[in-house]
C-alpha cells in the first residue's frame, strides 16, 4: 500500500472509529445490545478505546512504511482532540438531532 493509502485509510478509519460509539446500543459495537441504553460515560470510555486502537492501526502502518518518528506529548494531544473533533456529527446526531420518545 503507498504512503498516501496509508494516510486515507487511517482518516477513513478514525472517522468511522469515533462516529461507532453514538451510532449503536451495542457494548464495544458488537456486543449485547445495552440494557439500559448506554449513558454518555459509557460512550466515552468505547471512544478512548476506538482512538487507541486505531492508533495501534496507524503505528502499524507506520511501521510497514519505514522507520516510526518520535512522537511526544504534542502528537498525542492533536491526534486526541482531532478524534473529538471527528466525532461531532456522532455526538449530534445522538444527543441534538435524534428525537428520543
Amino acid at each position: 500500500m503507498s504512503l498516501t493509502g496509508s494516510v486515507w485509510l487511517v482518516i477513513v478509519a478514525a472517522l468511522i472509529a469515533a462516529n461507532l460509539p453514538f451510532a449503536n446500543q451495542r457494548w464495544l459495537v458488537v456486543g449485547p445490545v445495552a440494557q439500559p441504553k448506554k449513558g454518555l460515560p459509557v460512550r466515552i470510555a468505547e471512544l478512548v478505546l476506538a482512538y487507541f486502537l486505531v492508533g495501534g492501526l496507524a503505528l502499524l502502518l507506520e511501521r510497514r512504511a519505514g522507520q516510526i518518528a518520535p512522537q511526544g506529548w504534542e502528537f498525542y494531544a492533536i491526534t486526541g482532540t482531532l478524534f473529538l473533533t471527528l466525532a461531532f456529527p456522532g455526538f449530534v446526531y445522538r444527543y441534538l438531532l435524534r428525537r428520543h420518545g
